[in-house]
This record gives C-alpha cells, structure tokens and sequence, in this order.
C-alpha cells in the first residue's frame, strides 16, 4: 500500500483575497534586522489592497523563535507552496536582498498571477532582490509582472497595482531596447569589422571562465546551462573552493607580506583595527593576499580567460572575504603574483574577476577585455550591484555599489584613493578589507547577459560616472552600504524606471572607454556579440552610435 507523508491544509484566495509571502536571505543575522522594514511596507501595501477593494492574506507569519517571518531557505519555500492554491493571485513583496532559489521553482509552476513588489530603497534594497527574482523568472520561462515605489503612496505604485489586480499583468514600457539584428549595419563598419575578428578569435580558442563554486547567493540568473556558455566559446572550468585554501595554504608568509607591502607603500589606507571579530587587522588582508596569488596560479594553470570566488557561502566561514583579493586580482597595476616556477602572472594586464560566480556579468567581462586589450585600452572590468538612486539637483543619479572591490583603476586617484575597511561582521565572521572608494568620472559601456532557454541576450548601452560633491557623495554611502566601493552614473536614454522594467538582473557590467574611444568600442562590441550567437538589444541613445 503507497503512504506518501501527510499533506499540511491548503491556503487559498476567497473573492477579492490576495495571498501574499516575502522571501529573503540565508543568513539569520542579516533577516533579524531586516524584519521592521518589511513589516511597514507590508502595512503599506495592505492598506493600499483595502483601498481598492480587496483583502491581504499572508500566506506564512512571524516566527517568534528566530525573529522574523521570512521564508529563508529552499525547503521553507518548498513546504510553504506545496500548501498553497496554484491558481491564487500572489503577491511576492520584497523589501530586502534574497536568494531567489529558495521560491523560484515553485513560482515556476505556480499558475496564477504573479506579482513581484519591491521598496526602492538604499538602505533596505528589496529592488535588487526582485532585479534577481525577474531575472531568475524570465530564464525559467515564467511569466510574472514586477512593480517598485520609494513609499507605495505615489501614483505609479497605486496605478500599477490597481492594473495588476484587474488583469494579472503589467505592461511596461520596453522601448528602450531595441533588437540589432544579426546583419546588421555596425558589422560592415571598421569597428564593427575589428569586434567579428575578436568574436572570431574567441569562437576558435575559447575563453575559458573558471568559478569557484557556482550559484551564489540564489542567483538562479547567473548560473547558465552549460551549452549557453559553450555555444559562444566561453565554456565553464569548475573549481571547488577547497581547492582554493589547500593553495592559499601553500602561500609563504614573506610573499604575503611582499604582497600587502606593495599596496601600503602605493598609499591604500587601511582602517587597521585590533579586534578580529569587529575590525579589520593584517592578518584578514594577509590571508586576501594569500588567496589572490593562489587565484592567479589556477587562472595560469587552466588557462583561464576570468576568474570569480562564490563569495559569501561556505569561504566566508572559512577565510577572510574575498574582496580584496577580487578587486587586485582585476586591476593592472597590481603586486607582481609569481607563480611558483618564479614567472610573473598576465604581467601588466588585469585578470578579469568575476564577483559573485555571476554568469551573466562573466560573459560581458571576459569578453570587453579581450576586446579593448585588443584594442590597446585600459581594460580593467568589473560588475556592480544596481543598488540604488536619487535625484541630486534636478538629475537622477544611480548608486551602483559592488559589494565589496573594484579595480584600482575604477577609483578617483587609484590605489592611493582607496579606503580598506572590515566586512560588516554581519556578513563575515572572518573578516577582510574591502577596495572602498569613490568611483571616478568618465565615459563608460555597460552591458548585462541573460539567458532564456539556452540562448544568451545581452543588453549593451552606454553611461556616464560622476564625482558628486563630497556631502552628497556621503549622504549616499550612509544610504547604503558605507564600506563598499560607490559608482554614481546615468545612463544614456535609459531613466529609473526603464531600467527597473526591463533589466534582468541586481548586476550591471561596467568598463570605462575614453570618450573619443567609446563609439568605437560599441560598435566593436555589439558585432563581436553578434559574431559569439548572442542576441543582442542595445539600450537607450546608444542606438544613435551604431
């Protein structure tokens, strides 16, 4: 006789009911915090649904014992939707960082309509938990709608919701991506002609991306299917991370000393502290050294094109952060690494870093090295979180914030720019330094791919960085995390909310072009896209370059 275990009672929608679940992190220390936020906008949005006629039900409550209510792992999703009616309105609202994979699968078979509700909000960033969660959705094929608002108390937010509610759907206005069709013009031009060569070369030898361990942190949009990545020629190297400290270990003591040496003596100001557990000390950057010059030997070893560290799971209990090491590891002007025949490592050219194993911030970072190093130009890469926004003066600025490290080279007077200080111990019981810094200004391409079935899309556009005036630049840094590294940028053609509608993902991939250079490089880098198989949509006034 079969006996299955026994089904927990269903939760279902009545007339005029709308279910609702949040979802957030793994790590406990960073849901406690997060809980009073995601109660308020929670009120919000319940007295919104009441104004338009209809009743919240949320679909799960607080646990008292851990001291919060969020669903914080893929098998408390799991149970959570194995209850609930497949064919019910579902509100997810998102008020912090989560990891998609604890409720995208279930989303994915999930009938009913599907709205993703995020708070536009530095400090308690919700939307770049739901740029993650749309991502994830749309390379499963899911259909969903997606909806943010600083208050949810402006017009936008009520309209939108009011359409949801009525049709299950949100029509976005996308027409700030364009399709480049496969003949398209750019290609015959000399840029264009210069990218296919460097597609070509890339086709013909590979350009190898060696992670570290993969899907970081639930980023279900940034782990690709592995004949995505081969039929454009960057087939992926899986390393183990135990691997990594078994060659950290190998490591000698005076050649990390050598290494933190060469940064001190070139003016990074570390925030040295005494106490391990809440500041930073030279022992934490001692091991991020250790760990960059064993990240230089396997990038040797394998002949990889890039190199990335899962980042937060598993290593951060285990060593200090990787950030230090991620963001020397991709700046030219870096410690020499020998490897251990005495040979220096890729002398004179950064190593393209991949922060956070993210697929889809790899594939545009391999390739623009290859193709501005082609070129003759500066080719340091690295990605950014699309962490947040305001407006200063009349002008909307982006907060794009890498958590953790970016290339020296990225910040305003380069390593003597930059400020080391202690991951937030909230994150990273072992500690390290960040690369923190104001990102300097300057021309920039950006670009971002993702995936639908095993196809790779790639949106290319171009932007700008600002160095804002010092109070604003801090005003921001305290919005949102103050000891990473803060690029504030506009996009060309591209507003807030075109961005919120259609990026497929919390990352966004940047390379600084000298202004004379940058039209060429488009152009350069749309039909070496092209030449790869990857479909590409170019964003905003980039458009007018091609």
């Amino acid at each position: 006789m079969l006996k299955l275990p026994e089904q927990s009672p269903s939760i279902v929608a009545g007339e005029k009911e709308i279910l609702v679940v949040t979802n957030a992190d793994l790590r406990e220390s960073a849901n406690v915090p997060c809980w009073p936020i995601y109660q308020d906008y929670s009120e919000r949005l319940e007295r919104e649904l009441t104004a338009q006629g209809y009743k919240m039900v949320r679909a799960h409550g607080y646990d008292e014992s851990r001291g919060h209510g969020f669903i914080s792992s893929q098998k408390e999703g799991s149970e959570l939707f194995s209850r609930i009616d497949p064919d019910a309105p579902l509100i997810v609202l998102l008020t912090a960082w989560q990891y998609s994979h604890h409720i995208a699968p279930s989303l994915a078979s999930h009938r009913g309509p599907i709205l993703l509700l995020a708070n536009f909000d530095g400090t308690w960033p919700g939307l770049v938990g739901m740029l993650c969660m749309a991502g994830s959705l749309t390379s499963l094929g899911v259909e969903y709608a997606r909806l943010w608002s600083d208050s949810f108390e402006d017009d936008f937010f009520k309209q939108g919701l009011a359409t949801w509610l009525e049709s299950g759907k949100i029509d976005h206005n996308l027409s700030y991506l364009e399709d480049v069709s496969s003949d398209h013009p750019v290609l015959q031009t000399p840029a264009g002609k210069d990218g296919i060569k460097v597609g070509e070369y890339i086709l013909r030898n590979k350009a190898i991306l060696g992670l570290f361990d993969t899907m970081c942190m639930g980023m279900m949009n940034g782990y690709f299917p592995i004949k995505a990545l081969t039929d454009i020629g960057m087939p992926l190297e899986g390393l183990s991370q135990s691997a990594l400290l078994v060659e950290m270990e190998k490591v000698p003591q005076d050649l990390r000393e050598a290494c933190l040496k060469f940064y001190e003596d070139r003016g990074m100001q570390f925030q040295w502290g005494e106490d391990e557990a809440t500041e930073l000390t030279r022992a934490h950057v001692l091991e991020q050294c250790a760990m960059m010059i064993a990240m230089a030997r396997f990038t040797k070893r394998f002949g990889l094109a890039a190199v990335g560290v899962q980042y937060q799971q598993g290593l951060k209990d285990c060593c200090a952060a990787s950030d230090f090491a991620e963001g020397a590891i991709g700046s030219t002007e870096r410690f020499p690494i020998p490897d251990e025949d005495g040979s220096i490592i890729c002398e004179g050219k950064p190593i393209p870093c991949v922060n956070e194993v993210d697929m889809g911030t790899a594939i545009p970072q391999t390739m623009l090295f290859r193709l501005l190093d082609a070129m003759g130009l500066p080719s340091e890469t690295t990605l950014h979180d699309v962490r947040w926004g305001s407006a200063y003066e009349g002008t909307f600025y982006w907060d794009f914030e890498i958590s953790g490290a970016v290339p020296f080279e990225h910040i305003k007077d380069g390593i003597a720019g930059a400020k080391g200080y202690r991951q937030p111990p909230m994150f990273f019981p072992k500690g390290g330094s960040t690369i923190a810094g104001q990102c300097k200004a300057g021309r920039f391409i950006w670009a971002r791919a993702h995936y639908v079935g095993t196809d790779v899309i790639m949106h290319i556009g171009t932007g700008e960085a600002f160095e804002l005036p010092e109070d604003e630049f801090e005003r921001r840094r305290k919005a949102t995390t103050y000891e990473w590294p803060l690029m504030n940028a506009t996009l060309d053609g591209v507003e807030r909310d075109d961005l919120m509608a259609g990026h497929q993902s919390n990352h966004i991939t940047i390379a600084y072009v000298a202004s004379d250079k940058l039209q060429d490089v488009l152009r350069a880098f749309v039909a070496q896209a092209l030449t790869q198989g990857i479909k590409v949509k170019i964003a905003g006034s980039a458009k007018d370059s091609l």
